[in-house]
């Protein structure tokens, strides 16, 4: 139940900007262009957030193992 609830949240993000946890504590924002059944991530303009002095470190186009990711949030689209 969770896993199909997780995907449409995935698949209604397509597109937008989605903010990742890693399972080793690093935090990645990036637009999200793809997934699959596993939630394997294709994030494009990809950057690694630093919470200590709110630097990033730009990733460009990456590809993210679903074992890796804890949480993904997307962020939320103003109506019109």
């Amino acid at each position: 139940m969770s896993t199909d609830i997780s995907l449409r949240v995935l698949s209604e993000s397509l597109g937008g900007k989605v903010l990742v946890r890693l399972r080793n504590g690093k935090m990645l924002r990036g637009i999200l262009q793809g997934y699959d059944q596993h939630m394997n991530l294709i994030l494009e303009q990809a950057e690694e957030l630093d919470d200590e002095n709110s630097s990033t470190k730009h990733l460009g186009t990456i590809v993210v193992r679903g074992d890796n990711i804890i949480m993904v949030s997307p962020t939320i689209k103003e109506k019109k």
